[in-house]
């Protein structure tokens, strides 16, 4: 057991968000498999909702970017405020998103606030927000196993996404997963490779 832990954290301790992408092809099971792999995820009355729109057409792929740095140019043209710019600075982060038109794969992730098991079925669902969350997480690794680089783009505000990915007014944009192969010559801001240490993110009772 001890042996698997650590193997499995010296595999995920190398996951980087990327924001340099090679637009070399991967194949669609890989991405369905990573997104079955999402599906396993634990859910508030095991009700699993959310659902998983992939953006894969040049046309989608450039209208996403258009409408996401849009949203993006307001944000750090003051919208977001100074202290949250200021804490992204270290990234070197900005409203120009051009990884959004190279990348092979964009999943977007909605968030449902209704639905069920069966198909068809119109029930609420609890701990959305929770159980989503941890269903993106799942899919990272999955994508972070098969040898793809990620992304994790959360334009705000996100409503563009129900109209360009045609989903319902009832589910809300979660977040888009950018993903794909890394670029031969991708970098990572030394700001990113900061982690806190077990005794930080830990206590022990």
């Amino acid at each position: 057991m001890i042996e698997r832990a650590r193997a499995f954290y010296d595999s995920i301790r190398t996951r980087r968000t990327c924001r340099f992408f090679s637009d070399s092809p991967v194949p669609r099971e890989v991405i369905e498999q990573a997104i079955l792999a999402a599906g396993s995820a634990p859910s508030g009355a095991n009700h699993q909702p959310w659902h998983f729109a992939v953006v894969s057409t040049p046309e989608l792929k450039r209208r996403l970017r258009e409408a996401a740095e849009q949203e993006e140019r307001a944000f750090y043209s003051g919208k977001a405020g100074s202290e949250w710019l200021e804490a992204l600075a270290p990234l070197g982060t900005d409203a120009d998103k051009p990884y959004l038109e190279i990348a092979p794969w964009h999943i977007v992730v909605f968030g449902q606030r209704k639905s069920g098991i069966a198909p068809g079925e119109h029930k609420q669902n609890y701990y959305v927000t929770e159980s989503v969350g941890i269903a993106c997480g799942f899919l990272l690794l999955a994508l972070h196993a098969a040898g793809l680089a990620t992304l994790t783009h959360t334009p705000n505000p996100m409503r563009f996404l129900n109209r360009l990915c045609g989903r319902p007014a009832n589910e809300k944009p979660v977040m888009v997963i950018v993903t794909g192969k890394a670029a031969a010559d991708a970098s990572v801001p030394e700001h990113a490779l900061l982690k806190k240490p077990l005794d930080r993110i830990s206590s022990w009772l």
